[in-house]
């Protein structure tokens, strides 16, 4: 498998990659679009970080890429619904930064209190300017955090460290764990009026693109010093530069920009804003951190299909992966056999999960089971990053349900799919530590090991019609491995389920059901 690393990165996760059996690297940075559109497609995997821009583009041509990996944690260069729909993982390494944009935020605020910057500058020019750069203290002042995930909670612990008081507001992150970290929790209005430092820690998204805008300056505290280490355009720059001079807002430290570089912005002509050029992840540590984790990530992906840190598909990993792994497995299986007994446009899907599962995430195992079922009706390489996507555009509903109640099995999964006109139930359960069975089909019950070439075989229930179809069988040199029966609740039909060694050729199929006691023939490959 051949891995493309477009941008620079550090020598240890290079290492990584070329010392990894059956992984072949290339290192091509500083590519155009268009150099990049035209040797995508040799490659399975691509490590990046925020020069190249995978757009839709790029992926329309990355005709066997598996997975993206980002060394660090934004992901603005990277389309990430094109990736989804065709298949592709995207991956970013939140930890391995964390602590070192924490720190340059603090830094930062630090720098802007003390005029750190201009007392470094005019000293360089020879003046002594110690009355005009007189500076405040950070202790006991409040400091509002917007978002509270692994930088912004980072941040928390260091500026508690220095003796401020901390408030938080964070729509995502319930106020029940922000306050068992030992912060209060605010609305992002009270935030605004009582504090004096603001330090933002939340991603770019529509919802937060210009989130401190002329409105918030309005309602903030006279004075408030600003701090952004997260995403340019967060900030309303022209807003911002309005209640710099206005007075309001008393200094900006700024780390990123609306547009990276930044070129002629009017707020760097201000001596209330210092800046550095995105530096919040740029330390030696934090630069081998997320070298060594994509290369990492990249390699469990391509390999063992373990999904760590990607943002499109939930991640499996270590423990989890081998609890799931059973699961997985049958869950597929199910979704696969109901694609044989389609019956019109589909509807929706539940799938609901019975018994003793130990509070399991079982995300992956639903995505398991969508993707066994979509890949036989659609054109595209369906997989666990885009089966959801691609039943939603299917007009599929999916649904996931769980309950302690599992009839006579320790743990169930349940698969109904609901057409417009009828609907199909299967069963599955697993015995032991990874023994799958199929132990339902609609208003059958059996016993199945689901795969080899299967067929089932609706008979009627009267003596003599397995023996017509063992002879049919073994007239054609069909030799049946395993054989189950099951009877329906109250009904008057048998279902046979029939492993052979060799597949059941269309000609046999036809000959089946033209059997006095056969009603039907359904043939799986699993």
């Amino acid at each position: 498998m051949k891995v493309l690393v477009s941008d620079k990165m550090g020598d240890e996760g290079l290492e990584i990659f070329r010392n990894e059996e059956g992984i072949e690297l290339d290192v091509k940075t500083g590519l155009t679009p268009q150099e990049l559109k035209e040797i995508i497609g040799e490659y399975d995997g691509l490590a990046i970080r925020s020069a190249t821009k995978v757009t839709s583009e790029i992926i329309e041509a990355a005709t066997n890429l598996k997975v993206v990996g980002r060394a660090g944690i934004g992901l603005d260069n990277v389309d990430i619904p094109a990736a989804t729909q065709k298949g592709i993982a995207v991956m970013n390494t939140p930890g391995g930064n964390t602590r070192t944009t924490a720190e340059h935020a603090v830094a930062m605020m630090m720098a802007l209190t003390r005029n750190i910057p201009q007392g470094t500058s005019t000293l360089k020019s020879g003046l002594w300017e110690k009355k005009k750069l007189q500076g405040r203290e950070l202790f006991n002042k409040t400091l509002g955090i917007i978002g509270f995930g692994n930088i912004g909670s980072i941040v928390a612990s260091l500026a508690q460290g220095i003796k401020m008081k901390v408030i938080v507001f964070d729509p995502n992150v319930t106020c029940e764990h922000i306050e068992k970290s030992g912060y209060e929790c605010v609305t992002i209005e009270e935030l605004y009026r009582r504090s004096d430092y603001i330090s933002i820690h939340v991603p770019k998204l529509p919802a937060t693109t210009n989130l401190l805008n002329k409105k918030a300056f309005e309602i903030m505290k006279d004075g408030v010093m600003i701090v952004n280490c997260a995403r340019g355009g967060i900030i309303h720059e022209g807003d911002l530069y309005d209640a710099i001079t206005s007075g309001k807002v008393a200094g900006a430290a700024l780390d990123v920009f609306e547009q990276e570089p930044p070129g002629d912005t009017p707020l760097l002509t201000l001596d209330k804003v210092i800046g550095t050029p995105h530096l919040g992840a740029s330390t030696k540590e934090a630069q081998t951190n997320v070298a060594v984790a994509v290369a990492n990530q990249i390699i469990a992906y391509l390999k063992h299909d373990t999904v760590i840190n990607a943002v499109n598909v939930p991640s499996v990993t270590g423990d989890l992966l081998k609890k799931l792994t059973p699961y997985l497995y049958l869950a597929e299986r199910i979704g696969k056999m109901h694609t044989f007994m389609t019956s019109g446009p589909i509807r929706e899907i539940k799938i609901e999960y019975a018994g003793n599962f130990l509070d399991l995430d079982m995300k992956p195992v639903t995505l398991a089971a969508i993707r066994g079922f979509l890949t036989p009706l659609v054109k595209y390489n369906v997989n666990s990053v885009n089966a959801t996507s691609l039943a939603q555009e299917m007009g599929i509903k999916i649904s996931e349900t769980a309950s302690q109640e599992s009839e006579h099995y320790i743990n169930l999964i349940r698969m109904r799919v609901i057409y417009e006109k009828d609907e199909h139930l299967i069963c599955g359960t697993i015995f032991g530590k990874d023994d799958a069975r199929i132990i339902r089909i609609n208003k059958f019950r059996l016993e199945v090991v689901p795969e080899g070439y299967l067929s089932i075989i609706h008979n009627k229930d009267v003596p003599g019609a397995i023996g017509d179809i063992g002879t049919c069988l073994g007239k054609h040199g069909l030799n049946i491995g395993r054989m189950m029966v099951g009877r329906e609740d109250d009904g008057d039909r048998n279902i046979i389920f029939i492993r052979t060694d060799t597949p059941v050729s269309e000609d046999v199929s036809k000959e089946l059901e033209a059997l006095d006691k056969v009603h039907s023939i359904i043939r799986y490959e699993l």
